[in-house]
């Protein structure tokens, strides 16, 4: 029977940002503190019996998230192309992190999850 492990990690960072094309309060600047939640998974343990070292997978959350920490998501280039909505800050997070996971090969994302609110989030993932 195959075997799967997975690791989720938690951060968060504050941003500003607005909805294009949305009618309501949100087409208006205002900002959030976003918690992030990362899901990775792989197949196979290293030499030392871990997927990734949680430090690792950690630092490379945080790297992906300081590139949105204390901005106004809608200037960075991703996304002046898609509306900076929940559902796309984790699209554009999973691809960041699966980036910068490229050199392990053993390993990969699973699923982001960000949460506007401690009641509502959006998920990314790829199936």
């Amino acid at each position: 029977m195959p075997h799967l492990f997975r690791l989720k990690v938690q951060d968060h960072f504050s941003s500003a940002h607005y909805l294009r094309n949305y009618q309501g309060a949100c087409e208006n600047l205002h900002g959030h503190n976003w918690k992030v939640e990362l899901i990775v998974e792989g197949e196979t343990l290293n030499d030392i019996d871990i997927l990734i070292d949680f430090k690792d997978l950690k630092k490379i959350l945080k790297d992906v998230l300081s590139e949105l920490d204390h901005r106004l998501i809608n200037e960075l280039s991703f996304f002046q192309v898609n509306n900076p909505s929940s559902e796309n800050i984790a699209k554009y997070i999973f691809h960041r992190v699966k980036e910068k996971l490229s050199p392990y090969r053993n390993i990969r994302v699973k699923e982001v999850t960000v949460y506007e609110t401690e009641k509502a989030s959006a998920s990314y993932l790829e199936e």
